[in-house]
């Protein structure tokens, strides 16, 4: 691709001179750069070598010269190429030491003197129009135009200075046709440069391409754009200016990757990377290396690995080594043949002179090859057996052998079990069954009959199943027996009976204390017997009955002076109450002003409570003026004496309008227990006692629970 670029032009002298102040100046005014570069061209002209180490202490200086040996030797290099194109009219560079180096330099100069040549011949303009570079086109042009061609052209960028001035003093000498050449020393361009006389058009070297700028190049990416030629198995990685192909995979042991991308074998045995012992000799092969021995074994013997000498069979490793009608014995490092004697086959024999074989009648009396009750008939080299019903003839042992009819026919002859028997079978049935009548089918047998089961007996298919009446469990132990299941100590025993369980085989019995309960109909509670009640108690006249939990209590109490006992005993179903009313003398005053107006006198009967988990109520007092009167009266309910333990506490509660003192047991009690708890009700009005109602409760708590 090219493109114009805008059209200037520099002198090729002030361009090199320019290249050299400006080197001189990032180095350093205190450097001698001419000396190195002097230094650089003697190395390259004298040892025609730029590889060899300098001596200079500066890296400045070594760069230069570095660089300075390289374009030396480049000229040197391209006026051999000039030169060999001007004495024998080609291209063919001579044998050197540098050959890859130096032939490339000798070839590119050679051609573009051939190239200016040709076209000095047949009359072209000395202007090349091909894209072959800027310093190919110097070459080109120099042996193109007349008296150019033996010159000295030293081609490049960095050329000597004493030659430039003399190609300067030729110039103002003599008129140069491309004095006015806008692409001499490069011209605008970044790579190469082409003069039309009326533009300045630039190109780019192969694998670059012209940027929009019109002067600048940049690299083609090959791989993205296809133009790459990289083949199967390879990965195309784009370079600067070019592209290369990666193989994908390695080699593989005993080969190497090459410049080329192929795969080389690696001469283990010249490498010396082989593990050949002292004795054996390394040889090469494709992708690997063998170790042969040095020493060689003598003939009939052949080596192995180890280098050790192992004789050779012959008779194995020879076809037929020996004549028909002899056999081969294989001998250290030989072999020797032996004249064969005849080797009859099965069922035959050597007759007595030892020459020819003859038949074996293996039917021959004491012998029976065909076993016992079976007939046998001789053939030649063999012999046949007739066998009976339920056998057949073994071609192998030549005998008569059992025919397994529970494995030639499986689960077609049998209902469960097949047994094979000599010349038959014979059907059985498993447990539970029994065979039929036809001896082959089996039929399920009724166990219960023989009554297995201590109680109850199912009969199910194969088996049966015992089971037991209600009040008992089945064994663990033989499935069979029925044992009786203690009710009472199930986890629940405990709740079948409220006083104590008795257990009887097939079920249990609740019973209750001796004196004072009775069984309930229910057959597990026990309920109080009420003395009292049914006057079965030995109280006397003067005496109160009180009954309890599981007795009675006979009590007597007299009221105190001042008070007499109210006539209406209230009974209820655990509470006795006797009650003594205020009854004052005329003009006792003491007597009238006393708060206390009724002194009563109760019996509560409790249980010990088997799980006390909350407070029991077990007292109600009820107050006989309203929860809220007229003169805002205010109850207070107080427990004054017989609470041992604090085992009790009073709380008041509004109930239907009234208001109630609820006695609570708040502690766990066990009985026997008798305790007199001395309750309070005052009626407080302005902050004094106007009425005060007193009640003994006389507590008795059983030793049993319900």
């Amino acid at each position: 691709m090219e493109r114009a670029a805008p059209s200037r032009r520099v002198p090729l002298p002030l361009l090199l001179l320019g290249g050299l102040s400006l080197l001189a100046a990032r180095v350093g005014a205190d450097v001698p750069m001419e000396a190195c570069c002097a230094d650089g061209h003697r190395m390259a002209t004298e040892h025609r070598d730029c590889s060899l180490p300098y001596a200079s202490e500066s890296k400045e200086c070594r760069m230069v010269q570095e660089q300075c040996c390289h374009n030396q030797l480049e000229e040197l290099h391209c006026a051999t190429g000039i030169n060999l194109a001007n004495e024998q009219d080609g291209c063919t560079p001579p044998r050197s030491s540098n050959a890859s180096l130096e032939a490339m330099f000798v070839k590119r100069c050679c051609q573009c003197c051939l190239l200016g040549r040709a076209a000095q011949a047949q009359g072209q303009s000395c202007e090349h129009s091909l894209m072959v570079g800027y310093q190919c086109g110097l070459v080109f042009r120099a042996c193109c135009v007349k008296g150019q061609e033996t010159a000295d052209f030293a081609p490049g960028d960095g050329g000597d200075l004493q030659e430039t001035a003399k190609v300067s003093e030729i110039d103002e000498e003599q008129e140069d046709p491309y004095l006015n050449d806008r692409c001499r020393g490069g011209g605008p361009c970044k790579q190469q440069c082409r003069d039309t006389g009326e533009e300045v058009v630039c190109s780019c070297f192969v694998g670059y391409q012209l940027l929009p700028d019109g002067v600048s190049c940049e690299d083609v990416n090959e791989c993205i754009k296809g133009s790459q030629n990289c083949r199967l198995g390879e990965t195309c990685i784009n370079t600067v200016g070019s592209f290369r192909c990666q193989r994908d995979s390695s080699c593989g042991t005993g080969y190497e990757l090459t410049e080329d991308n192929d795969c080389k074998d690696i001469d283990e045995c010249e490498s010396g990377i082989h593990n050949c012992l002292p004795d054996f000799i390394c040889q090469n092969t494709l992708g690997s290396f063998r170790c042969r021995p040095k020493l060689q074994c003598k003939s009939g013997f052949i080596q192995d690995a180890l280098g050790n000498c192992i004789d050779i069979n012959e008779c194995l490793s020879i076809s037929a080594p020996c004549p028909i009608g002899q056999t081969c014995i294989n001998t250290e490092g030989s072999y020797t043949c032996q004249k064969n004697v005849p080797n009859c086959g099965r069922g035959y024999h050597l007759n007595e002179e030892g020459t020819r074989c003859v038949d074996v009648d293996e039917c021959s009396p004491p012998s029976e090859p065909c076993g016992p009750g079976h007939l046998c008939v001789n053939s030649p080299g063999s012999f046949r057996c007739e066998c009976k019903a339920g056998y057949y003839f073994d071609g192998i042992s030549r005998t008569c052998v059992d025919i397994n009819e529970c494995r030639r026919y499986p689960g077609r002859l049998c209902g469960h079990k097949c047994e094979n028997t000599p010349g038959s079978y014979y059907c059985s049935c498993t447990m539970g069954f029994r065979l039929s009548s036809d001896g082959r089918s089996c039929e399920d047998v009724n166990e219960c009959n023989s009554s297995p089961c201590s109680q109850e007996c199912a009969n199910v298919y194969g088996s049966y199943q015992c089971y037991c009446r209600r009040g008992y469990q089945l064994s663990d132990v033989d499935g069979v027996t029925c044992e009786d299941i203690d009710e009472c100590a199930l986890p629940t025993g405990g709740h079948i009976c409220s006083y104590r369980c008795i257990n009887v085989p097939g079920s249990f019995q609740c019973s209750c204390p001796s004196t004072g309960y009775r069984l309930a109909p229910n057959g597990r509670n026990c309920q109080d017997i009420d003395e009292c009640v049914t006057g079965i108690h030995n109280c006397s006249i003067n005496e109160t009955c009180f009954n309890i939990q599981g007795g009675f209590r006979c009590l007597a109490f007299e009221c105190p002076e001042n008070y007499r006992r109210s006539t209406d005993t209230l009974r209820q179903e655990k509470t006795d109450t006797v009650r003594c009313i205020k009854s004052c003398r005329p003009n006792d005053v003491a007597c009238v002003l006393d708060p206390v107006h009724t002194v009563s006198h109760t019996v509560v009967s409790l249980p010990t409570f088997r799980e006390f988990t909350r407070p029991e109520e077990i007292i109600f007092l009820r107050a006989i003026t309203p929860a809220y009167p007229a003169n805002h009266a205010d109850i207070i309910f107080d427990i004054t004496d017989g609470n041992l333990r604090d085992s009790f506490d009073i709380i008041k509660r509004y109930m239907d309008g009234m208001t109630v003192g609820v006695v609570r047991q708040v502690r766990p009690i066990v009985g026997p227990f008798h305790a007199v708890l001395k309750l309070e009700m005052n009626y407080v009005v302005g902050g004094v006692v106007s009425h005060r109602n007193v009640v003994n409760v006389h507590i008795f708590v059983s030793e049993y629970w319900f």
